[in-house]
């Protein structure tokens, strides 16, 4: 087998990009909310499991349940205590009216109103057993319990009254069995950040021919 040498213009070539590559800016600090923060125990009770997550959530989530990136409005915030004070999922900006998305695929496990407020919640699809759950209010719902979703497939719209945000959210929450966990553990970093990885152009590097 004969090897071909890299000639001195594709030696020229090459450099560029590999200078290019050295003076690339530094990754983006952290998230002020950890996607993989400590899990915690739920709204009216349940039991607490250990720092980190119960080791086995699956990043399946495709979509967030409101806009592209919405911003959070308050994050988890795990009690130090089984019925401690704390804050057992997400708050995410959203007007009323807007359309709830499913995050990943899964069955409707509820679709109704507690204590006044629209709440609809997805069992997800092969995320074991008991199976992971997120729950969604003030959420008037446009399915019905038992219908299977896809990922993106909208679910519901905020409703005007019924949050307990300072401003117009929904309140996302996670659940395996009645544990409560952090639901951005189920976003992947790509979706965290705003959209999937892209590659740059390199300047100066030649055409393969």
């Amino acid at each position: 087998m004969r090897v071909r040498r890299c000639p001195r213009a594709c030696v020229r070539g090459v450099l560029p990009a590999v200078l290019t590559l050295a003076v690339l800016p530094a990754p983006p600090p952290p998230l002020p909310w950890s996607p993989v923060s400590v899990a915690g125990t739920g709204d009216h009770g349940g039991g607490a499991v250990p720092a980190g997550g119960d080791g086995g959530t699956p990043a399946v989530g495709r979509a967030w349940p409101v806009g592209a990136r919405p911003r959070v409005l308050r994050g988890w915030e795990p009690p130090a205590t089984v019925y401690g004070r704390g804050h057992r999922g997400v708050d995410l900006a959203a007007a009323p009216g807007t359309p709830v998305r499913a995050v990943a695929a899964g069955r409707v496990s509820f679709a109704g109103r507690v204590a006044g407020r629209g709440v609809v919640s997805v069992e997800l699809t092969g995320t074991g057993d008991p199976p992971l759950r997120t729950t969604h209010e003030p959420v008037r719902a446009s399915v019905d319990e038992g219908e299977e979703v896809a990922a993106g497939e909208v679910i519901g719209a905020v409703e005007p009254a019924g949050s307990h945000c300072t401003a117009p959210c929904v309140h996302w929450g996670l659940l395996r069995d009645d544990v409560y966990l952090d639901p951005l553990i189920l976003l992947p970093p790509w979706l965290l950040r705003g959209g999937p990885p892209r590659l740059l152009p390199v300047l100066g590097v030649p055409v393969p021919r």
